[in-house]
């Protein structure tokens, strides 16, 4: 991008001052980057609490079980 001054003769503060709200209203214009997902806490990993594989069913599993009459 190229900046040139067409008319007068600005000292260098006050083209530093045209420049930083050249820059400053560019900056405002671009839009902000979209928010990262948040990431999941530990406490909703369901292995944490299954540390150990469960041992295979017995022959008498099937009293352990509980069926609504």
């Amino acid at each position: 991008m190229d900046i040139r001054v067409l008319r007068g003769n600005p000292t260098p503060e006050e083209l530093a001052a045209a420049l930083t709200v050249v820059r400053a209203r560019a900056a405002a214009a671009t839009p902000p980057p979209p928010p990262t997902p948040p990431t999941p806490s530990s406490w909703s990993d369901p292995s944490r609490i299954a540390t150990a594989p469960l041992p295979p069913p017995g022959p008498t599993s099937w009293s352990r079980t509980y069926w609504p009459t």
